[in-house]
């Protein structure tokens, strides 16, 4: 029992142990993978992580880390934007190169907007233009709310390639081939992919919105960590969307954009009119239809119930409210401008069961039918819903490979927010994925494993919760109790039972043999009691002697085997003295031995 009990216990506290361990056991494995199982300390990683400045490893079209500190080749914008006013038409908002607030990697920095309520653009050209043909399109930039977001954008638009560009009039209507990346206001989350797509025939460009993601992008938004946005677009029509490098949106630009890419082959004739006499009515009045006599438009819709008598105590004469007679007039009522006064007005105390006016309840009237009106009767003359008919549709045109789009030679950042410090990165232009997942690899991957590393631990994140959610102290106290009360209830030291039932329940199961000397006594001391009554001195001694079997199974104590001994070389001696004197007994008792026959009895009774 002993040893189970300290199974018990010590399982207990593993489980304890284990309980309390768990979430940072499940934060390390999280750590382990996203670090392609490096094992890193997480209290020196930041000094330990030596940082470079990431280099593409392949073809690119553009790049930029600001780790120099310089916006070499960046173009801050002087247009205005039109149909606004000329106080905030302006791009005045003021771009800095920052490193990040919170998780700073040394030596890394990045495109910070630092101005509220103000708009913001600035430009750079590419290394060289990107011409849409038989090689994928990624586009990858990092974006971190650093002060969380109430109303703005993070997203960069790619610009047309033409003769006229100047960077320096870049504002909100400048030509763009795609627009890319998060933007919020309100409680609106969105990750926008828009594209301009041309029409053949009109040279019309239109913009076509992919679909909307099926993920919560909130947090993204809310949680101030750096976040990789990547968009990938392929020759075959398909597109992918992912952040941190996991697909939250794809799809077809034939398919799963709005408004589609290729129009209808049909469209209604706007030259075509409803003719006066269609009728678009399904259903209508049976004029042969008559009215029965026993119609009676004139019975109302509820009636008085007759059957409920007014309450007996009901008050007919007596108002319902009653000055307040325990009302006072104030001290300082001035009745040439405040006017009479009159005591507010309480329910009537007398009205226990009601006063004034009494009016049985309304109840359905069951002769009540209503104005009569004809039944409706299907229209023999009904032509269905009228629609305009359809004719060819002059500007169709079936694009098989919208991906073909116009090309560009810049990106840009043209944006309104009424929070600041949006913290730009590692932008890359290229088309194969392997260069920017290496590229990611080198500077958001680097930013990743410093921002889990140094997330709280388990115990500061319990706090903060408790903070926000105060009635999680309660479930803690319970957490931390609970053990406890097990612990105790199955660990603490129980308390031994009397020796006497331990014994007692041993000899039930284990007999104990008496010994020889014990056993010539008691043959001895029957012999004794044939022969004479029994004194209380023989009864003395044989009660010190002798262990009678009745006595000897009540005995509530163990002898040891040294007793054992001691006794049976008592008994011994005993037994030699008590045989002469016995013997010399016998010689001068009675013949008779009715007496000592019953004394025998006797004795054996009492001791029963």
């Amino acid at each position: 029992m002993q040893l189970q009990g300290f199974r018990l216990c010590l399982g207990l506290l593993l489980i304890s142990v284990h309980a309390e361990f768990m979430d940072d056991g499940v934060e390390m494995e999280d750590f382990d993978e996203n670090s392609e199982e490096i094992d890193i300390d997480e209290d020196e990683i930041s000094s330990e992580i030596k940082y470079k400045t990431p280099h593409p490893m392949g073809e690119v079209y553009f790049t930029e880390t600001f780790d120099t500190g310089r916006l070499a080749g960046w173009v801050l914008s002087k247009a205005k934007k039109d149909d606004t006013d000329e106080e905030i038409s302006i791009y005045d908002g003021r771009w800095e190169i920052e490193e990040l607030k919170e998780n700073q990697v040394h030596g890394d920095r990045g495109l910070v907007l630092k101005s509220r309520a103000k708009h913001h653009a600035i430009s750079a050209i590419l290394a060289k233009p990107f011409v849409f043909s038989d090689k994928p399109l990624i586009v990858q930039y990092e974006v971190n709310f650093q002060d969380g977001i109430d109303c703005g954008g993070a997203y960069i638009k790619l610009l047309v390639d033409s003769d006229d560009v100047n960077l320096e009039n870049f504002y909100d209507k400048t030509s763009y081939t795609i627009m890319f990346g998060p933007d919020k206001c309100g409680e609106d989350y969105k990750l926008h992919f828009i594209f301009r797509h041309k029409h053949p025939k009109t040279g019309v460009f239109e913009e076509k919105h992919a679909k909307p993601p099926d993920v919560d992008l909130k947090k993204y938004f809310t949680d101030r960590k750096t976040h990789l946005y990547t968009l990938v677009m392929n020759p075959d029509n398909t597109f992918e969307i992912l952040i941190d490098q996991v697909v939250v949106n794809k799809g077809s630009l034939l398919e799963d954009v709005v408004p589609a890419i290729n129009p209808p082959k049909e469209i209604e004739d706007p030259n075509d009119k409803k003719p006066d006499e269609w009728d678009e009515k399904a259903k209508i009045p049976d004029l042969s239809a008559v009215k029965p006599d026993d119609w009676d438009e004139s019975e109302p819709s509820q009636i008085e119930d007759a059957s409920v008598a007014k309450p007996e105590g009901w008050l007919d004469d007596e108002p319902k409210f009653v000055p307040d007679p325990n009302a006072d007039k104030p001290a300082d009522w001035n009745e040439d401008m405040d006017g009479e006064w009159e005591a507010p007005q309480i329910p009537n105390p007398a009205c226990r069961v009601g006063c004034g006016e009494w009016k049985p309840p309304m109840i359905d009237n069951p002769n009540f039918k209503g104005i009569w009106k004809p039944p409706m009767i299907d229209n023999p003359n009904y032509q269905g819903i009228w629609s305009p008919r359809k004719i060819p549709n002059p500007d169709y045109f079936e694009d098989d490979h919208p991906f073909l789009l116009t090309p560009f030679r810049a990106l840009g950042l043209e944006l309104w927010s009424m929070t600041s410090d949006i913290y730009f990165d590692n932008f890359i232009i290229c088309s194969e994925k392997e260069v920017a997942d290496r590229w990611a690899a080198d500077g958001w991957g680097m930013k990743t494993l410093v921002a889990n590393a140094n997330e709280p631990g388990v115990i500061k994140k319990l706090m903060t919760a408790a903070e926000e959610h105060p009635w999680l102290w309660l479930i803690y106290a319970v957490s931390a109790v609970l053990p406890l009360m097990l612990i105790t209830l199955f660990c603490w030291p129980r308390k031994a039972k009397k020796k006497s039932e331990d014994v007692a329940y041993k000899k039930v199961d284990v007999c104990e043999p008496q010994t020889k000397g014990a056993l010539e006594q008691e043959v001895k001391g029957d012999e004794a009691a044939l022969e004479k009554p029994v004194d209380l001195e023989e009864e003395k001694k044989q009660s010190d002697g002798e262990i009678p079997e009745k006595e000897e199974e009540g005995e509530a104590e163990e002898k040891s085997e040294e007793e054992i001994e001691i006794i049976e070389g008592q008994e011994d001696g005993n037994k030699s003295n008590r045989s002469g004197s016995e013997d010399e007994e016998a010689e001068e008792s009675p013949g008779s031995g009715d007496g000592p026959v019953k004394s025998v009895r006797r004795r054996r009774v009492r001791k029963d």
